[in-house]
């Protein structure tokens, strides 16, 4: 697998963090742990709800898209972690045997100023349906290694 460090990115740069689908049963075993809110809970508590089913917890989406993420991408990079979120959004339900795609664009490139060895790219994360619908949408900086200087 190739290093990519922060200078193969570049602004317009997209990745297939492939996919991944939830099972009824991983949903209510998150929504248990995490965040036991009816619609989370059971398939009666989603029809209950203004959601007419079982849906995932957002947090469940963002754990599993951040595993897409790590396996994707940063498991590539000598990435040094990230400073938050700058925005992160739920459009759309996340229900079980669905698949949903992961795909990242680099929308800003920065080099650090005080820290030659480093920069940050900002990334929009997207979260689609089968039918291209965004479900959820987070957009962050991710600070990466830059390419070693090469020694005589």
């Amino acid at each position: 697998m190739t290093t990519l460090y922060l200078d193969d990115f570049a602004p317009g740069q997209r990745f297939d963090l492939g996919t991944f689908t939830l099972t009824a049963d991983e949903i209510v075993a998150f929504a248990r742990a995490y965040d036991p809110q009816p619609f989370h809970l059971s398939e009666e508590g989603g029809r209950a709800s203004p959601y007419g089913g079982l849906i995932a917890s957002g947090w469940h989406t963002c754990a599993v898209t951040m595993r897409r993420l790590a396996d994707g991408l940063l498991a590539r990079t000598p990435g040094m972690g990230s400073p938050g979120l700058d925005e992160l959004r739920w459009l759309g339900p996340v229900r079980p045997g669905i698949t949903y795609a992961v795909d990242l664009e680099v929308t800003q490139v920065r080099p650090s100023s005080s820290r030659p060895d480093r920069g940050a790219i900002t990334t929009r994360i997207e979260v689609k349906a089968p039918d291209g619908a965004v479900v959820m949408r987070w957009t962050s900086a991710i600070i990466i290694g830059r390419r070693p200087a090469a020694t005589d």
